[in-house]
């Protein structure tokens, strides 16, 4: 019986040997060049590269909260905001912090109230630094996540959105303001729009109203998909879902004084200080604060939006014979249809801002390399111009260069957006069966 087993058990070796052999040769045939090259420029690697740069976000944002020094801004200005509601002031006329009165939606007060209590009436900073780097990742997860739909950015671009912007971090885990609440809620509600989930991704879109209404900068965009998809009827259904949540909110406040919340939350024509201004520093303060200004700068976008919406967003979309359709057609938009309307209307809406505050640059950094590998533009300048973008949300206090680079930097990717080809806008749709 020993003879058998033996030669059982060598031949048992050879196997493992001969498994081992071939492993060997495989590894060695393998292409770690062309491999590599894929991981850097072939979008369906978006996640492979991705979990490198979450692993390498953790790091960083350990070292910036554990290392570089917070400094006060906002954060305690809307904690006594939210303290005024806490001890029973509804009224939002009578709603003020160090920085001046409440100028946000209710889902503001409510988030920041519940982050009031977590951080022990806001005192526990470090504590607040640790959500907003939560909160921070979950971002950058679905950011990636839509990247991954869109399969239009090589991978390698993905640095250049994720750790190498200081002036982000800061607004996250530094200064803890309320814009990437809101961007977040307005991702997460973009993700479900490109799983044709409208009504879901409406409820966030409206949450993410409720906290800052920059949102609305995306709205022009949402009806014209919602129309495609939804139908006439469909589309002002879920208008009308956005608007009971935001009643349904500001329900207690409506109750204490309806014309002061409105006023309030919803003022757009409340005046900005020229001193925070980023992209207006090239002109004088007196034509800041002029008003014939600031119905130009309106104008404009409404030019925009509506040449836009002329020549390539409805024939994107199918046309308006298709657009206005009582009821949807169950159909499902190219990821790509739905990206470049969303992120180039908001790309307008910030291009005519009559100003932008430092931390306003979170309204649109996760969709810049969209929109630049969305235009017909050389790599080169791409890359160049995402580099410039941050160097002019960096230099504080703003100049006249980096204001006019700014706006520079805008009206190429405007236009290289506009000009380009007839044959970006095929109709991309596939039925649902």
């Amino acid at each position: 019986m020993a003879a058998p087993m033996k030669k059982k058990h060598v031949t048992k070796l050879s196997k493992t040997k001969r498994r081992l052999q071939n492993f060997a040769k495989q590894i060695l045939k393998f292409n770690y060049r062309e491999y590599c090259s894929s991981l850097l420029f072939d979008p369906r690697f978006t996640w492979t590269v991705a979990a490198l740069l979450l692993l390498a976000e953790i790091v960083v944002n350990l070292l910036v909260i554990n290392h570089v020094k917070y400094t006060e801004i906002d954060w305690r200005a809307y904690m006594q905001e939210v303290e005024g509601v806490i001890n029973g002031t509804y009224d939002y006329t009578q709603l003020k912090g160090d920085t001046g009165p409440l100028v946000y939606p209710a889902g503001f007060v409510y988030i920041y109230g519940a982050l009031y209590y977590i951080t022990d009436h806001g005192s526990n900073i470090r504590l607040g630094q640790y959500i907003f780097m939560g909160l921070y990742m979950l971002t950058v997860v679905t950011v990636f996540s839509i990247y991954r739909k869109a399969e239009k950015v090589p991978p390698y671009v993905f640095f250049f959105m994720c750790c190498a912007s200081y002036r982000i971090h800061s607004i996250y885990i530094l200064r803890l303001f309320n814009d990437p609440v809101a961007m977040t809620f307005l991702y997460l509600a973009i993700l479900l729009f490109l799983k044709n989930r409208w009504t879901t991704g409406c409820i966030f879109f409206s949450l993410a109203v409720s906290v800052k209404m920059n949102i609305l900068l995306f709205a022009p965009a949402l009806f014209l998909l919602l129309l495609a998809t939804q139908g006439i009827v469909g589309a002002f259904l879920n208008i009308a879902l956005c608007a009971l949540i935001q009643f349904l909110l500001a329900l207690p406040f409506l109750l204490a004084n309806p014309w002061g919340y409105i006023i309030m939350s919803f003022d757009f024509g409340r005046q900005f200080f020229y001193i925070w201004t980023v992209n207006w520093r090239c002109v004088s303060e007196e034509m800041f604060l002029n008003r014939y200004f600031q119905v130009a700068l309106l104008v404009g976008h409404l030019t925009f939006l509506s040449t836009f919406a002329a020549r390539h967003w409805v024939s994107c979309l199918g046309g308006w014979k298709a657009l206005l359709q009582t009821k949807g057609s169950k159909k499902l938009l190219n990821a790509n249809d739905i990206l470049t309307l969303l992120f180039t209307s908001n790309l307008l809406g910030i291009a005519f801002s009559r100003s932008l505050h430092y931390q306003f640059y979170v309204w649109y950094y996760h969709t810049l390399p969209y929109l630049l590998w969305s235009a017909r533009l050389p790599t080169v300048l791409r890359i160049f111009m995402l580099g410039v973008v941050e160097l002019c949300w960096n230099t504080y206090p703003s100049t006249v260069s980096s204001s006019l680079a700014l706006h520079a930097c805008h009206v190429i990717i405007i236009g290289a957006l506009l000009l380009r080809g007839r044959e970006s806008d095929k109709l991309h749709i596939k039925k649902q069966f």
